[in-house]
């Protein structure tokens, strides 16, 4: 897997050095509670070394960064294969350490995943999931270029608490017609 830069961020693949760091920034309720229930809570320093050995061990086709500002991890974001008739639809995503929330980085990461994903795969379409209570979430898709396509009532439980899944999409010719 090759290292990306851009101007505000480098996305690289997982290093055995990023886990006391990982499992420092990822270790917040407020992050956990908007994430698949694959990114444990608490976050500790076995739990990010499991990550980075799954993350660089994935077929080539699933693709997890993370996101480095100022030679500093301050998140992840990736994408990976849906399977059966999905086989050219990505589910995408991204998370940052709450201390980045609100700078646009989140956006950047997920551009240049964007790009990643259609530059280097036969992907059609890139979609991502997000739990309605999560609009900052929302706005990064958007600002990306991604759309609401569907809010699938009721569908999604975490934290003790049932709540609607927001399905944001972009396809590649929607992407190639804003470059």
């Amino acid at each position: 897997m090759t290292t990306r830069s851009f101007e505000r961020l480098v996305l690289r693949p997982w290093q055995l050095d990023d886990k006391t760091l990982l499992s420092t920034i990822a270790n917040n309720k407020r992050i956990w509670r908007n994430m698949t229930n694959r990114f444990p809570y608490p976050y500790e320093e076995n739990d990010a070394l499991e990550w980075i050995e799954f993350s660089n061990t994935q077929p080539q086709d699933q693709r997890h960064f993370a996101i480095v500002v100022d030679d500093v991890v301050v998140g992840g974001a990736g994408f990976t294969r849906m399977t059966d008739l999905l086989t050219r639809t990505a589910e995408i995503g991204y998370w940052l350490g709450e201390s980045c929330w609100g700078r646009g980085i989140a956006t950047a990461a997920l551009t240049k995943a964007t790009v990643s994903a259609f530059h280097d795969f036969d992907f059609v379409r890139l979609q991502a999931g997000v739990l309605d209570w999560n609009p900052g979430s929302c706005r990064v898709l958007e600002k990306a270029g991604y759309t609401l396509e569907a809010r699938l009532k009721k569908q999604i439980y975490k934290d003790d608490a049932v709540c609607d899944q927001l399905i944001y999409a972009l396809l590649r010719e929607e992407h190639s017609a804003r470059d």
